[in-house]
């Protein structure tokens, strides 16, 4: 990109929230990491003309470094540093496998403090 190229939080938004390592956007404790426009609010997304900081929520087991380094590749080439904020670390994505219990189908988590049996 070239300097004075106007930045698009929406597709910046849309391009971390994909990311495995990436729970959800995070816009700081005081909602301070945010891009206003006319009528609506981008939380987790700030692009000032000398940098752009990305708030997130990371997902357990990623360390922090990769959950940086994932989401500076999914913002691209951009003409200004790219900063990324940890607000948080949600637990690894939840597996849900269908479990036949005695006349009813029940989603059960699998993993933590939970054991499912598979069924044949």
């Amino acid at each position: 990109m070239t300097a004075g190229v106007e930045i698009d939080a929406d597709r910046i938004a849309a391009a971390v929230t994909a990311l495995p390592h990436v729970a959800g956007l995070h816009s700081g404790r005081f909602g301070e990491i945010a891009t206003l426009l006319p009528g609506r609010r981008i939380p987790g997304v700030r692009a000032r003309p000398d940098e752009i900081t990305i708030g997130v929520t990371g997902r357990y087991p990623a360390s922090a470094a990769e959950i940086g380094a994932a989401v500076r590749a999914a913002v691209g080439p951009v003409d200004r540093p790219v900063h990324v904020r940890i607000g948080d670390m949600a637990p690894p994505a939840a597996i849900v496998v269908t479990v036949e219990a005695p006349g009813t189908r029940s989603p059960l988590p699998l993993g933590g403090p939970f054991t499912a049996r598979r069924n044949p």
